[in-house]
This record gives C-alpha cells, structure tokens and sequence, in this order.
C-alpha cells in the first residue's frame, strides 16, 4: 500500500470517526458512490482498542517532535 492510499484511509477514517455521513466522505474522497466509499474505506472498527491507543500516542509524540 503506497502512501496515498494510506493517506485515504486515514482521511475517510477522520471523516466517519467525526459522524459524517458515507456521501460527505465519499465527496471528499471523489467517489461518485458512497456505497464504494464504504466498501473500501469505511466499515473497519477497533478490533484492539489498546493498539489503537498506542497508535494515537505514538503520533501524537512524533507530531510534539516535530513542533520542538
């Protein structure tokens, strides 16, 4: 999976996670179908909630490093 197509997930992940709905995220991705939108991108829960943690705070310390 190349770079892009992580920065997509990400985004459509952000977008669902923030309630929008599957036509506003797929708006924002140039899908003219939200059923592909979800398909692709959306649907996908925690499984691991502590590895989500981990994942949030290893960005979250990377971004701090960045701003120092």
């Amino acid at each position: 999976m190349d770079h892009h197509t992580h920065l997509r997930k990400t985004t459509a992940t952000i977008l669902d996670e923030a309630g929008l709905s599957a036509r506003a995220v797929a708006n924002q991705l140039g899908h003219s179908r939200p059923s592909m939108t979800q398909d692709v991108y959306l649907g996908r829960r925690v499984k691991a909630p502590e590895a989500a943690a981990a994942l949030e705070q290893a960005l979250a310390d990377a971004m701090d490093e960045k701003r120092d």
